[in-house]
């Protein structure tokens, strides 16, 4: 019996050891490093904010010039409505798809792209004005819009677009 009490004891003793909390340790001495900058990023994250302020103000301007009246609408885009169309019928909608005739152009009139053909919307194929925009508009709508580098084809541009480049976009929905 004493040699069944000395093992309960040693196992009870066992865990309560094992189940005692554990001391904190002590913090390192060492001093912890300062988070790491991409300084390049940084600096190309300012050259683009300067650049895209530069392509609101010189767009504002060309606007401004225009025969016919623009007004600002979304994405920082200036448009102006050449032909209603068929306000009757449903504007477009995110997941629909539709025949969509696009003509881009440099701000010296220059055609860069045309292109036409059926988008789906809200998917990011078409440039980011065109999506912000083009539920305003109804099937035959006709529409040109002045829009900045960012919201149009980017810092990459396309094979046709040079990159940063302030666009003129017509949009057609046939």
């Amino acid at each position: 019996m004493v040699k069944g009490l000395k093992f309960i004891g040693l196992i009870v003793l066992m865990l309560l050891i094992g189940c005692s909390k554990q001391a904190p340790q002590i913090p390192s001495q060492r001093k912890s490093a300062a988070p790491q900058t991409d300084t390049a990023a940084l600096a190309l994250l300012a050259m683009n904010q300067r650049l895209a302020i530069s392509a609101d103000e010189q767009i504002r301007q060309f606007a401004m010039t225009q025969e016919v009246p623009y007004a600002l609408y979304e994405a920082g885009a200036w448009m102006t409505v050449l032909d209603k169309g068929d306000t009757d019928s449903p504007s477009p909608k995110a997941e629909e798809e539709w025949l969509i005739h696009l003509r881009t152009y440099n701000l010296n009139g220059r055609l860069l792209l045309d292109t036409q053909g059926s988008y789906p919307i809200g998917r990011q194929e078409l440039p980011e004005a065109v999506e912000a925009n083009i539920g305003e508009m109804h099937r035959h709508g006709h529409v040109r819009m002045i829009v900045p580098w960012y919201t149009a084809y980017g810092p990459s541009g396309t094979n046709e677009v040079p990159p940063y480049e302030n666009v003129i976009i017509e949009i057609e929905l046939l």
